[in-house]
């Protein structure tokens, strides 16, 4: 019988240092594969650690850029609720119009909560000078120190956990939206102001090809500025290119520490970071910098009695204790139709959103814009508040719940043919618009999309300020712009394209 020192000398001699490693990894990789959450929904094949990332490598050098679509046709293998994970962290991924109503509407109690990114938290409580374990908390709708450092604060509507706090943040802002005339004709007038200035700069263009986005991204920031800021800027002005360079660098990154920290949590504390986590490190700063500013500027002026803008209301609620989403073929005969109906019913008037019921292919055509290219394709990450089920299966209160919105949009048992651009899905026998209960493009229930209401005018009223004044015309021989998404983060933006605009006189 070996003695303890024998059976020590003989794992000396045939047990080398690379072995023990590998021997150590196999175990914790063991381990941390037995460790993920049981009985969760279905999914593609996974690896230990690195979870469906080589799966999703494969799919997209095969091709499938596009994650939306990507997802809905996974889900058709897998079901409405399936599990996708990245590295070791699971997401839950439910598609489907009947799916997603069930999650978000019908017990949004269990599922309307957030999980956020650890990246967004260092984020924001780096900028709001913030500690993760800070206990002064305050439970107002804002930061009521005034200094910008409450938690709760940084995470703002958008990232709150479902609760009393944010229905307090989301009660306050939507009162604020409608006292600045979101859904009424005093917004009018700022939007068909605004929808002047761009068809101005149209003109100037005289009919050379340029790049719609530029400008169409500035009208809505602008509008949402004026709200905001109490003003609106010229196009050229230095601060509101700097400002819209900002936003820009805000939506366009793509972090990937939170895949560092799916691998291990340890990885996430690293001492350096990607350019991209530099980028949006040092573009949140700026904004939130600016933001402060702009804070303080209201505040030496700030008159209680004549609240200008959405800052005064919330130092007002302070002493009582969006818009990439409204920016995406069309056929020759749809343009004319649309061209024919603005003529029709507006002629030479100023466009209101009141006329928009005596416009119908007009507001059919924006519905299936909406439809078949949404800006949001893939929803804001819910999180369930408790534990749960779903279908049958445990869904856990730290998973992150995705609803694919783009699968809604693309069902052809609900919208047939759904690749074809085709307005007159919204219209019934007598050319009578009829709102399809399936058009979710900013979701559904409680945590549906704050700017909604004024996303809706922005489009309506822009879109028919510039159809009534100006025909719109590819460059001569210039490719069909892509139907294929582009996403960066969340949202889904066209691909660049040229476009000639020619006055109708």
């Amino acid at each position: 019988m070996f003695t303890l020192m024998e059976a020590v000398a003989a794992v000396r001699l045939y047990v080398d240092l690379s072995t023990i490693l590998v021997a150590m990894s196999t175990c914790l990789l063991t381990y941390m594969y037995l460790q993920r959450h049981k009985n969760l929904p279905p999914g593609p094949p996974t690896l230990p650690i690195l979870g469906n990332i080589p799966y999703m490598a494969w799919i997209y050098w095969k091709g499938s850029t596009f994650p939306p679509d990507t997802l809905y046709k996974l889900s058709q293998k897998y079901g409405d609720v399936m599990t996708m994970w990245v590295a070791r962290e699971p997401y839950v991924i439910i598609s489907g119009y009947e799916t997603i109503r069930e999650v978000l509407v019908r017990r949004a109690e269990d599922f309307s909560s957030r999980k956020v990114p650890p990246t967004v938290v260092k984020f924001m409580l780096r900028n709001s000078h913030v500690q993760p374990n800070s206990n002064a908390v305050p439970r107002s709708i804002v930061d009521t120190r005034g200094d910008g450092t409450s938690a709760k604060a940084a995470k703002g509507v958008l990232f709150a956990e479902y609760g009393q706090d944010w229905r307090q943040q989301r009660r306050f802002a939507l009162k604020t939206l409608r006292d600045f005339g979101v859904g009424k004709r005093s917004l009018e007038g700022k939007i068909c102001e605004e929808a002047a200035a761009l068809s101005q700069e149209l003109v100037a263009k005289d009919g050379q090809p340029f790049n719609i986005k530029h400008l169409m991204q500035n009208a809505v920031s602008n509008i949402i500025c004026s709200i905001v800021f109490g003003k609106r800027f010229e196009y050229g002005d230095p601060e509101f290119l700097w400002l819209i360079e900002v936003l820009n660098d805000n939506v366009n990154v793509k972090p990937s520490e939170d895949l560092l920290a799916n691998i291990h949590p340890a990885l996430r504390h690293l001492p350096f970071g990607s350019p991209e986590q530099r980028k949006l490190a040092k573009s949140t700063s700026k904004l939130q910098t600016y933001c402060r500013g702009q804070i303080e500027t209201h505040r030496e002026t700030f008159d209680p009695n004549d609240i200008r803008d959405f800052i005064d209301a919330f130092l007002l609620e302070q002493q009582h204790g969006g818009g990439d989403q409204t920016q995406t073929g069309f056929t020759d005969k749809q343009l004319q139709e649309v061209h024919r109906e603005i003529d029709s019913v507006l002629g030479q008037a100023v466009p209101s959103y009141a006329l928009r019921d005596k416009m119908p292919y007009t507001t059919a055509t924006l519905a299936e814009v909406q439809r078949i290219n949404s800006a949001v394709p893939i929803g804001v990450p819910h999180s369930p508040s408790r534990a749960t089920t779903l279908n049958g299966y445990t869904i856990p209160a730290d998973v992150s719940i995705i609803s694919n919105i783009w699968s809604v949009h693309m069902n052809p048992q609900l919208f047939p043919e759904p690749d074809n651009f085709n307005p007159g899905r919204f219209l019934d026998q007598d050319g009578n618009f009829v709102k399809h209960e399936a058009l979710i493009p900013f979701s559904v229930g409680p945590r549906v999309c704050l700017g909604e209401l004024l996303a809706k005018m922005e489009l309506f009223l822009l879109y028919v300020s510039l159809m009534q004044r100006f025909t719109f015309h590819l460059p001569e021989g210039a490719p069909a712009p892509s139907p294929e998404g582009n996403m960066t983060a969340l949202i889904n933006m066209p691909h660049p394209y040229d476009l000639c605009a020619l006055s109708r006189g």
